[in-house]
C-alpha cells in the first residue's frame, strides 16, 4: 500500500508541468505543437520568474503561450517568435540570455568574480604567514649580564 502512494505522488508530480497547458490551446499539427512547446519552455514567464510559461499556471503565462502558438502557426521561425516576444517583453523574458553587448557584463561576471575571489584569498593567506624572525646570537657582554641577574635572584 505505502508503495502504491509512493507511485501515485510521484506520477502527480511528474504530471504537474504538463497540468499548465490548457488542453484549448494545443494546436491539432503535433509538429507545430512540439515547436510551441520547445520555444515556450525557453521562455520566462514574467509572473513567476522562475518557471518557463510552458510551466506556469499564471494568466499572463497562458496569454504567453497563446501568442507562442498563433506565431507559429502563422508559418513564423523558432527565432522570429522568441524575437517578437522578447521584443515585446524584453531580454528579461528568456531563460537563457543571449551572448550581446548589452549584457556582457553577465556573461563576464563570473570570471571576474572568480579572479577577485582568488586574489582576495592569495592576499589573506599571505597576510596570514608569519615572517621569520632572525634572532642574533648575544654578545659577550650581553651573556655576562644575563648571568649576573640569573644569579641574583
Amino acid at each position: 500500500m505505502r508503495k502504491l502512494l509512493i507511485a501515485a505522488v510521484v506520477a502527480c508530480l511528474s504530471l504537474s508541468p504538463a497540468l499548465a497547458i490548457d488542453p484549448e490551446e494545443v494546436l491539432e499539427d503535433p509538429v507545430l505543437e512540439e515547436r510551441a512547446r520547445e520555444i515556450s519552455k525557453g521562455l520566462r514567464c514574467i509572473v513567476c520568474k522562475n518557471q518557463s510559461i510552458d510551466e506556469s499556471d499564471a494568466m499572463l503565462a497562458k496569454d504567453l503561450r497563446i501568442l507562442v502558438r498563433q506565431r507559429v502557426a502563422a508559418g513564423d521561425s523558432n527565432e522570429e517568435v522568441t524575437d517578437y516576444v522578447v521584443d515585446r517583453y524584453g531580454e528579461f523574458v528568456l531563460l537563457r540570455p543571449r551572448f550581446s553587448t548589452q549584457n556582457l557584463l553577465l556573461w563576464i561576471s563570473p570570471i571576474f568574480m572568480l579572479v577577485i575571489g582568488a586574489g582576495l584569498a592569495v592576499y589573506f593567506l599571505r597576510l596570514q604567514k608569519q615572517p621569520e624572525v632572525k634572532v642574533a646570537p648575544l654578545s659577550e657582554d650581553e651573556k655576562k649580564e644575563l648571568d649576573r641577574l640569573t644569579s641574583e635572584s
